[in-house]
């Protein structure tokens, strides 16, 4: 996707929780919930997530970026991106990016 976005994320204290909050049942390799996720979508959405090796994530947040006015790389390419790898472009020709899936 040829965007540049940009968004402040408000880390909600519900994540602080379930980070100190011991696992139940306990896992193996570790107590506590210590990974916090970030996921960026196409058409700038935004989702976080607190995980562990064990068990699944828990979404703790949703948000909606913006467009960056200044473009990618802080406005220092004159609004270009790196080209896709081959791969990349192959798999999006293929497959399309998939616009509200999230």
């Amino acid at each position: 996707e040829p965007q540049t976005y940009r968004v402040i994320l408000d880390i909600p204290e519900r994540a602080r929780q379930l980070m100190v909050e011991k696992l139940d049942p306990p896992c193996k390799t570790m107590q506590y919930r210590q990974a916090l996720a970030i996921g960026l979508a196409p058409g700038g959405v935004v989702r976080g997530w607190v995980r562990s090796t064990c068990g699944e994530s828990i979404e703790i947040l949703r948000a909606q970026a913006g467009v960056e006015p200044k473009g990618p790389y802080n406005g220092t390419s004159g609004g270009k991106h790196r080209p896709l790898s081959e791969a990349s472009k192959a798999y999006i020709d293929k497959h399309g990016i998939p616009y509200g899936s999230w």
